[in-house]
């Protein structure tokens, strides 16, 4: 596996190394070891899978606060997404910083998302999933998000945003703190 860390400190894209023949090819898509070398997480307690029937459907952004925090290791099982995480932690030189990157089921790229992230997603065709191994349980009392477009993170969504619940819809804007830039 290829680990590559963002500019945001502690997550990593992730990219197996396929060994293929003429049967097709296998590749490792996780390894505790090799994920405690780059002092990943590797606790995960619950899997989730989100299916997606429109592209431009946005889910997020979306993270637990502490003490109920949560690592997640996401990946793209069928079709294609804008994938998205933005740096929550108090104590972070990048704090209100944003990375995205376009999973897909063709890449098997991974995104590993630290605790202290808010994470979400846009559907880049129809009928997308979405796969998410979580190191924590669901605490409804802890739940916190971010608007999609809040102006102080400006996330450049690729498409027009065609399909969101009312909850994220409802996510208030940060306010006027200081943002990061992205690199």
């Amino acid at each position: 596996m290829i680990f590559q860390e963002t500019h945001l400190r502690g997550a990593f894209v992730i990219e197996p190394e396929p060994h293929g023949d003429e049967r097709g090819y296998f590749a490792r898509t996780w390894c505790a070891r090799e994920a405690a070398e780059h002092g990943l997480l590797d606790s995960f307690v619950q899997f989730h899978v989100s299916s997606n029937r429109s592209k431009g459907t946005l889910r997020g952004m979306h993270y637990q606060a502490d003490p109920h925090g949560e690592a997640k290791l996401v990946r793209c099982t069928r079709g294609a997404v804008f994938d998205v995480i933005i740096d929550m932690r108090e104590d972070s030189p990048t704090r209100h910083g944003w990375v995205a990157v376009e999973l897909t089921a063709e890449t098997h790229r991974q995104l590993y998302i630290p605790i202290g992230f808010a994470h979400g997603f846009q559907a880049l065709v129809d009928d997308t999933e979405v796969f998410y191994q979580v190191t924590g349980f669901y605490h409804p009392e802890a739940a916190r998000g971010v608007r999609w477009d809040d102006p102080l993170i400006a996330i450049e969504w690729p498409l027009e945003v065609t399909l969101m619940s009312d909850h994220d819809r409802r996510i208030p804007r940060i306010g006027s703190l200081p943002v990061a830039e992205n690199s």
